[in-house]
């Protein structure tokens, strides 16, 4: 009996690779790049199951292109926007994805970049390499400060109250975020307070992002948003690029309607770099680099390779989307 064929779309940790080798033949794209639409559709053929990253939009003519045989598509990353998730459904395809295990490594990524935006450490670095660095200035590199300031967190799920922590305990920061629901736990726990769209853009020193991409959070962040902000304020997205109009952030950057940006996500990845963002001395932007840490990625593999072989064999997903 001939065993189920699984395309994964990138190389991931082996811990994920060798779980899969027991259960399925493997068909792995080994380029650094995603594989092209054309190359997708290919080698979708005939497969059982699909490991998908972000970078694959996965759609009806990808289902077609599988065929009859495709049981379940496991999206490595906790985002599955790149997923026709109702097609899925409605065609009987399982869809997982891997949460919880990137959380502390994202979150600590959101404060890095919060502390490296505000206090200028790319300029402060390039000076450094540029042999630029002379003596010590009284007014040299003047960046924010942190202790006591306020947070706006946008999207407080485990990310973003795992940031939210870290800030408060931290550098006992005033949280303010925005939610779909009330959050008491974290109201108790950090002092927090629920607020509006405006009120945590007019009030905040900082701002995370930590909300999923969809219909009513894409492109939020535009210039009427940059104009309710602080001239002081930082913003900071490790979630997804497209929450930002970056074509307003570029402006509000340049204009000094804000600070800085930190951004380990853009639209698109990677970003060109002859993009505007990339020149600007108050930008500091990221490789995509959140859930780049042993603990985190090794368990993303192991999750999504758990979802591939639950799939297979008509079990209950590690973590399901649908």
């Amino acid at each position: 009996m001939s065993r189920p064929k699984v395309f994964v779309t990138r190389r991931i940790p082996t811990v994920g690779i060798d779980r899969m080798r027991e259960h399925a033949d493997l068909d792995i794209w080994l380029d650094n790049l995603p594989p092209s639409r054309e190359t997708l559709l290919q080698r979708v053929a005939g497969c059982s199951a699909l490991l998908t990253l972000l970078s694959d939009r996965i759609d009806s003519e990808v289902m077609d292109a599988a065929g009859d045989s495709l049981q379940v598509i496991s999206n490595f990353a906790v985002g599955f926007n790149n997923i026709d998730v109702d097609e899925a459904r409605r065609r009987g395809i399982r869809v997982g994805n891997t949460p919880d295990v990137l959380t502390d490594a994202t979150a600590d990524i959101a404060v890095g970049l919060m502390l490296a935006a505000a206090r200028r450490f790319k300029q402060a670095s390039d000076q450094v390499r540029q042999g630029e660095w002379g003596a010590w200035e009284p007014t040299g590199m003047i960046g924010a400060d942190f202790s006591g300031q306020t947070l706006g967190i946008l999207g407080m799920g485990r990310i973003g109250k795992a940031t939210a922590n870290r800030l408060a305990k931290g550098w006992n920061m005033h949280v303010l975020y925005t939610s779909r629901s009330p959050k008491p736990d974290v109201n108790r726990q950090l002092g927090a307070k629920q607020v509006d769209f405006d009120t945590l853009l007019s009030e905040s020193d900082f701002i995370s992002i930590h909300t999923d991409l969809n219909a009513e959070t894409e492109a939020m962040f535009d210039d009427t948003a940059f104009a309710k902000m602080k001239s002081t304020a930082v913003i900071v997205n490790t979630s997804r690029g497209g929450v930002i109009d970056q074509d307003a952030l570029v402006k509000a950057l340049r204009e000094r309607k804000i600070r800085a940006a930190g951004l380990d996500v853009t639209s698109p990845e990677p970003l060109p770099p002859d993009h505007p963002l990339v020149g600007l001395e108050n930008c500091l932007i990221l490789p995509h680099i959140g859930s780049a840490t042993d603990r985190s990625r090794d368990g993303m593999a192991e999750i999504a390779a758990d979802n591939v072989i639950a799939g297979l064999n008509g079990q209950k997903l590690r973590c399901a989307v649908a």
